[in-house]
């Protein structure tokens, strides 16, 4: 069944995140005004409708992030609080990769980040792949070790076929995806061709 789960390999898209949060890092750093008012509990901004687009060398659209409010933490464990943020994944070989969740966080150091709540990772047909889904409610990301990885319940559904899990692995340097507890699920089996003497005759 692993094996038949690789084609969940876009999945791991998801750590093009490393790039978004050292973008964010830099381009939206925070005004030092050497006052302590801004304490580790406190932001020290907050934007409204934020919409960020990542281009790559050529000036094509790379990533592209879009959320309801960002807020900036200049110390502590947590450096952005995104609120219902969408991220969408373009890769000219395959079709858009999307993630939807209620709250997103990217830590400060920049080596993790974590969607939570209703996740929904979605990337559509295309000519050679039918349309895949993945819902849970949390997903962490470690871009330095290709790694995205859940302990919590994932259910992963592509055309006729849904596999359920509790807790999720996806490596995408070995493009491996294990799935960890209680797995089950229905697979739809492609039709068979008709065998040479099962075939009739036209009459």
């Amino acid at each position: 069944m692993k094996d038949r789960w690789l084609a969940y390999a876009p999945i791991l898209l998801l750590a093009g995140l490393a790039g978004l949060s050292y973008w964010l890092d830099q381009r939206v750093q925070p005004v030092q005004d050497g006052t302590a008012s801004a304490g580790r509990d406190r932001p020290d901004f907050i934007v409204d409708e934020v919409h960020a687009t990542r281009m790559d060398l050529s000036g094509h659209p790379r990533y592209v992030l879009h959320a309801k409010r960002m807020t900036h933490y200049r110390a502590g464990d947590t450096q952005a609080v995104l609120d219902a943020p969408t991220l969408t994944h373009f890769d000219e070989n395959r079709v858009p990769l999307t993630i939807r969740a209620n709250e997103g966080r990217l830590s400060s150091d920049g080596d993790h980040a974590y969607f939570i709540g209703d996740v929904v990772v979605k990337q559509p047909a295309s000519h050679e792949r039918e349309e895949m889904t993945m819902l849970t409610s949390f997903l962490h990301v470690i871009p330095d070790a290709n790694l995205a990885k859940t302990d919590k319940a994932v259910t992963l559904i592509k055309g006729n076929s849904t596999v359920k899990s509790v807790g999720l692995e996806f490596n995408n340097e070995t493009r491996t995806v294990k799935l960890l507890s209680n797995v089950r699920g229905t697979l739809e089996t492609p039709a068979k061709a008709a065998l040479p003497w099962d075939r009739r005759p036209p009459r």
